[in-house]
């Protein structure tokens, strides 16, 4: 009878020094550390898995010649222009709470089957086209199927406060992923870490589910909460192509789209640029996949210390316009000196800030700007974007570069420059979404107001 009481004491002791110290790291309002934490564990764990795969990508993209990596981006967006339809159907039909877990289950099952297909194998060359090809599929569904998901769950306000720490789990897990890599690539062999990725996806599921378990008990009736919780659990409805439709029809959707194909052709250049350097530096995969690891680490550590020490702050300081043109403004200038002084180290490190800048600070914004548009376009468009659109601008950024590289001869210097130019108009763009967003979230915030003084 006495050990009940003192087992509660000692769990509420616990809580109060985890929301004090929640509270030092992030504005947190009451009731919201269950859902954070769970949220962050969630984005730990899944982005553990997607590094672990990603340096494991990069060696085998150059294995199977470099030639052919423009071609495979263009792979990767004819299968999502195919899978687009599979995904809406699930959407529309089905609701989150048996969709989203299928999807994290079906790609788990997905690795184990790859790795016996390594191990059976002994030509490897097309089953690394394949796992190319199937490795940015995996990235972008997952990663846009938490996010939409977030969107769903936090508020617009919440959002600001929270997705910075939230996104802070995707650097902690890119942390743990590059250094499995760069630990155990050359020793083990890196088709031997796919089995530790595939568990780690499951264990993302787990957390995933207390998430949405927070939502439903936030929208747990008190007089009339029954029906927010039924509208939050229900399928989505709708046609299997509607995101095509939400994202044509809307100017302040298309915009996020001209984003983000903006941002991958401003990414697509360097990375393909850093291939071409480490193809002649590195002549083994596992080498190579040791090497993108190391790289992978330091970026995930810079990108954890912005998120958890800075990205709230600087949101509440200056806004979301600011902190969303912050990166392209940056990249600006750092594709300028690039092209002044094109070496290595410099496009290694100019490439890196890119990538912590991304993870830091763009990516939390460019979900926030997703919190003042409908529930189902929080799913759907998002989601079209995020894969459909983002594999776009690889696919034709991938496909110019080889152009003015292989046809043209442009070299370094050019590319550099014409990155420049992508990134001044990329700015540009930035700002006007950032204003648009801010518009939005008054309007929805003043309608309250009118309509209560209606009444």
């Amino acid at each position: 009878m006495y050990a009940h009481p003192e087992r509660a004491r000692l769990t509420s002791a616990k809580e109060r020094v985890l929301n004090q110290l929640l509270r030092r790291l992030v504005v947190l309002q009451p009731g919201e550390a269950p859902a954070l934490l769970a949220s962050f564990a969630t984005l730990l764990c899944m982005f553990a898995s997607y590094t672990i795969l990603r340096p494991v990508r990069d060696a085998l993209g150059i294995t199977s010649g470099l030639d052919k990596i423009p071609l495979l981006f263009w792979a990767v967006f004819v299968v999502m222009l195919l899978l687009q339809p599979v995904y809406g159907w699930l959407t529309s039909r089905f609701p989150r709470t048996v969709f989203l877990p299928w999807v994290y289950a079906f790609f788990a099952a997905n690795l184990v089957a790859f790795y016996v297909w390594f191990r059976l194998e002994s030509d490897h060359t097309w089953i690394a086209r394949t796992y190319f090809v199937w490795v940015s599929v995996f990235n972008l569904f997952v990663v846009a199927t938490f996010w939409s998901l977030m969107a769903d769950v936090f508020t617009r306000e919440q959002a600001g406060r929270l997705f910075g720490f939230i996104w802070a789990g995707a650097s902690t897990g890119g942390l743990i992923g590059p250094a499995i890599d760069n630990r155990l690539a050359v020793p083990v062999g890196a088709i031997n870490l796919l089995p530790i990725s595939a568990a780690l996806l499951l264990l993302s599921l787990v957390f995933m589910t207390q998430v949405i378990r927070w939502q439903r008990r936030q929208s747990a009736p008190q007089t009339s909460g029954a029906p927010a919780a039924a509208h939050a659990e229900a399928a989505l409805g709708g046609g299997v192509w509607a995101a095509f439709t939400q994202v044509v029809r809307s100017p302040y959707l298309l915009g996020i789209a001209a984003f983000v194909l903006l941002m991958t052709w401003v990414s697509t250049f360097l990375y393909l640029e850093q291939q071409a350097f480490v193809a002649r530096v590195l002549h083994s995969a596992d080498e190579r996949a040791s090497f993108f690891g190391g790289i992978d680490f330091w970026v995930q550590a810079a990108s954890l210390a912005i998120q958890l020490l800075l990205f709230g702050r600087l949101f509440k300081w200056v806004g979301l316009r600011v902190v969303l043109a912050s990166v392209p403004v940056i990249m600006t200038f750092g594709y300028a000196l690039f092209a002044l002084a094109p070496r290595f180290m410099l496009l290694v490190v100019v490439y890196a800030v890119r990538r912590v800048g991304d993870y830091a600070l763009t990516r939390p914004c460019r979900d926030a700007l997703f919190t003042v548009v409908s529930r189902e376009e929080k799913y759907k468009a998002k989601s079209l974007i995020d894969t459909f659109v983002y594999r776009g601008g690889d696919a034709l950024s991938g496909s110019l570069y080889r152009q003015l590289t292989h046809e043209l001869g442009a070299g370094p210097a050019a590319i550099g420059w014409l990155g420049a130019a992508i990134s001044a108009l990329w700015t540009v763009l930035a700002l006007a979404l950032g204003r648009a967003q801010e518009r939005s979230a008054g309007g929805a915030a003043a309608a309250p107001a009118r309509a209560a003084t209606a009444r």
